[in-house]
């Protein structure tokens, strides 16, 4: 039995019932620890050298949203979805769904790659993509959460 399913048997044991326990369980305190780190990399790597740039309008970041025709108004919004994710991404309850939507930028950063850029630098977003796909099932709970206390308010 592994450590996580042991955990959960014991905490079930304790309160008398097994109803529910795993669907509701997050991971275990190594994947949990795993994760964060993961999270905060991201994080720190979106908010300075990805978000950092747009935000202050470097030139090197105005010329490639020159290149992709939107202009300076797309580079600043995509810098501040970027820093918005990165908040998200280290606050519990919104990491799951943080990294969700980053999944989504992501794959708008890989279609503008392939399409404006013609492959260059493609696979970045596609690494990142697969990190947040991580963070997002081990989340998965968190997200869970959420939707459930946004629907008791509503």
């Amino acid at each position: 039995m592994s450590e996580a399913t042991t955990t959960r048997a014991r905490t079930a044991s304790a309160s008398g019932s097994t109803a529910g326990v795993t669907a509701q369980a997050g991971p275990s305190r190594r994947t949990d620890i795993a994760v964060r780190t993961l999270q905060i990399v991201l994080a720190l790597f979106l908010a300075i050298p990805s978000a950092g740039p747009k935000l202050i309008g470097h030139s090197v970041a105005a010329e490639s949203f020159d290149t992709i025709g939107f202009g300076d108004w797309f580079m600043y919004l995509t810098g501040a979805l970027e820093l918005a994710g990165a908040v998200a991404l280290v606050i519990p309850i919104l990491s799951g769904v943080s990294a969700i939507a980053l999944i989504g930028l992501m794959i708008g950063a890989f279609i503008t790659q392939m399409t404006v850029f013609d492959g260059e630098n493609a696979l970045t977003p596609v690494i990142f993509l697969v990190l947040f796909a991580v963070v997002a099932r081990v989340r998965w709970h968190k997200t869970v959460e959420l939707v459930a206390l946004v629907r008791r308010r509503f």
